[in-house]
């Protein structure tokens, strides 16, 4: 079974490399191409008018296909933006706090990280991170404004438990923050139960296969109606507001910030679509892919170097990563064999999609028996 014919673009461009980085960047399908096309066409066909389309059919497309993948109850609870961290800034705006106390894993990415960081430095909040395993405990333990977690941790691929954390959550404090980036389309995932009470961050850079620039906030109703860092699309239903008045929209809009480039939602309806009608749902991509990982991790022993999220019987990252001395070496060795990887400090990781096959871990395989 192959899935390459669905990405004979990106393939053909580079047909001597072994793209394992999908859970980086994740290969385009041609699917993302007629998108991309798609909105050129309607901005030269329709100039102006183009917004009634991106803002109406098009806007509303995209928000079905965001809450049938994470079975949400309501779409209008989804906003988008160009990337995840334009909400995490416009979330901590909606927090009338003069110090905000933030809790977090102590494995969330770098741009988390960062602004939290500063946010010390300048006195704004005050963070506590602790171990995956303790979260639940600590945020039990402890008053919180907002607690912070991947779904998949992006460096161990570990798995988090949502629903213990959401029982926290309460509109007036602590509101609950999951950042779904290695999450969505990537583990089939029911929010129905939580949906009422936690904020759900995600985009289509990765597993959803649509690139750069599709990003999107699930925010439960009740919780943070006006955000202070905002653009004028948070108020799109009523530009007829009095002069200096700020209005919001009463659902997931309230977070939107001004003009963006709107090609990022043609590419992920358009992949969306195209999964549709190859019958490619998460549950079986990511049975698809359990297989080539299974295949790639059958007795393989790379000299110094640990798994650190091996294979159990529960949902499992769409990477598998390694952590070890030789991370940076073995990294840069299977870049001279063509072998797309990605390296984080001491963690080599290898990820997994529908563009790969048996032939490809097999020479995969090879390639890293001659190396390590």
């Amino acid at each position: 079974m192959s899935f390459k014919h669905l990405f004979s673009r990106a393939l053909s461009a580079a047909p001597d490399r072994l793209h394992f980085a999908a859970h980086s960047h994740h290969l385009w399908p041609d699917a993302s191409h007629d998108g991309q096309m798609a909105a050129w066409a309607d901005a030269a066909h329709l100039a102006d008018h183009k917004w009634s389309v991106i803002m109406g059919s098009l806007w509303s497309e995209a928000q079905g296909h965001v809450a049938s993948e994470l079975a949400l109850p309501d779409p209008s609870t989804i906003s988008f933006s160009p990337n995840t961290h334009d909400f995490l800034v416009r979330i901590v705006s909606a927090m009338d706090r003069p110090t905000l106390r933030v809790l977090s894993t102590d494995g969330e990415f770098h741009s988390f990280r960062r602004q939290m960081a500063r946010w010390v430095e300048s006195g704004k909040i005050i963070w506590n991170q602790v171990p995956p395993d303790a979260l639940t405990t600590e945020a039990g333990r402890n008053e919180y404004d907002l607690i912070f977690a991947s779904h998949v941790l992006f460096n161990s691929g570990r798995i988090v438990d949502i629903a213990p954390l959401a029982a926290l959550a309460k509109p007036e404090g602590p509101w609950v923050v999951i950042d779904g980036y290695h999450g969505f389309m990537a583990i089939p995932t029911d929010l129905a139960d939580v949906a009422d009470r936690i904020f759900y961050l995600s985009g289509g850079y990765k597993y959803a296969m649509a690139g750069e620039g599709v990003c999107f906030l699930h925010a439960p109703p009740g919780f943070a109606p006006r955000p202070e860092i905002t653009g004028w699309y948070a108020e799109f239903d009523d530009l007829a507001l009095p002069s200096g008045s700020v209005g919001y929209a009463p659902d997931g809009r309230r977070f939107l910030g001004s003009t963006f480039d709107p090609s990022g939602l043609y590419r992920f309806c358009a992949v969306r679509t195209m999964l549709d009608i190859e019958g490619l749902t998460t549950e079986v991509i990511s049975a698809y892919v359990t297989c080539l990982q299974q295949q790639f991790l059958s007795n393989l022993n790379v000299s110094q170097m640990q798994i650190l999220n091996p294979f159990k019987d529960q949902p499992h990252a769409r990477f598998v990563a390694m952590r070890g001395a030789r991370a940076v070496e073995i990294h840069a060795h299977l870049a001279q064999h063509q072998v797309v990887t990605d390296v984080r400090g001491d963690v080599l990781r290898f990820g997994f999609g529908i563009y790969q096959d048996e032939k490809d871990i097999d020479r995969l395989r090879a390639i890293l028996k001659i190396i390590a």
